[in-house]
């Protein structure tokens, strides 16, 4: 029996979307909870702050933004059958004013959405791959002018895959072409990722920091990943390519 997918579970994890893609990649929450803590203890965090996802998904970093800030919002501009309105960020009317714009946007609309973050939020956090600050033509258009203040580098890598929200320390079973048979192993990415921050220090300067190992055990909480669907639970035992 045969199912599609690719040999390399490094290699199926890599960003690759259609022009036209939703770019759904939920993100875990303890990468959310690694942002809100170091704004946190950089005094960035006042009482009674909002936060705003645009790109709210499923929920997973409006949950741990409600965590921290005493308004939470979230939009976004598909349908996930979370309960957001669902509302273009881009092409909408003008958003409310936020203490902080947080959010994992589309890759190939990141730069729209920090454009529009600063035009109503006075602190905008984006998670986004580190090779999103990559590009003579990036540069031009968004960190010449404008730099973040603040870069947090995860030294662990955050497992987003697309569609899901998986806890790294929960086997996944899924077809390997190569082997050609059901494999379980725990979910793995090949994508580094980082926290870019404006707002958050001197204009002009970029500080980087490290997001240090260990902060994932420390940061996940009881209740953070959804149950595993039905196709990545282990599998009957295989015969002669048919299942038994």
């Amino acid at each position: 029996m045969t199912a599609p997918g690719n040999t390399s579970a490094a290699v199926r994890q890599q960003r690759h979307e259609a022009h036209d893609s939703l770019d759904d990649f939920p993100t875990p929450p303890w990468a959310t909870r690694a942002l809100c803590e170091t704004i946190r203890n950089k005094g960035l965090l006042p009482p009674l702050a909002s936060a705003e996802d645009p790109a709210a998904n499923r929920g997973h970093m409006h949950k741990v933004l409600a965590e921290y800030f005493a308004d939470a919002r979230g939009a976004d501009v598909f349908d996930y059958g979370a309960g957001f309105p669902v509302r273009d960020y881009l092409l909408g009317p003008p958003p409310l004013d936020v203490t902080w714009m947080i959010t994992n946007p589309p890759f190939k609309l990141g730069e729209a959405f920090i454009h529009r973050g600063l035009s109503h939020a006075r602190h905008v956090a984006v998670f986004v791959r580190s090779a999103f600050c990559e590009g003579e033509g990036r540069h031009a258009r968004l960190f010449a002018d404008n730099p973040p203040s603040l870069e947090l580098q995860f030294c662990e890598r955050v497992v987003l895959w697309k569609g899901l929200c998986l806890d790294p320390d929960v086997p996944v079973t899924r077809w390997n072409d190569k082997k050609q048979a059901f494999v379980t192993e725990k979910p793995t990415s090949a994508t580094a990722y980082s926290w870019l921050i404006w707002g958050a220090g001197k204009p002009g300067r970029t500080l980087k920091e490290w997001i240090a190992p260990g902060t994932r055990a420390r940061l996940t909480r009881p209740g953070d990943y959804p149950p595993l669907p039905p196709e990545l639970l282990p599998r009957p035992i295989e015969q002669e390519g048919a299942l038994l």
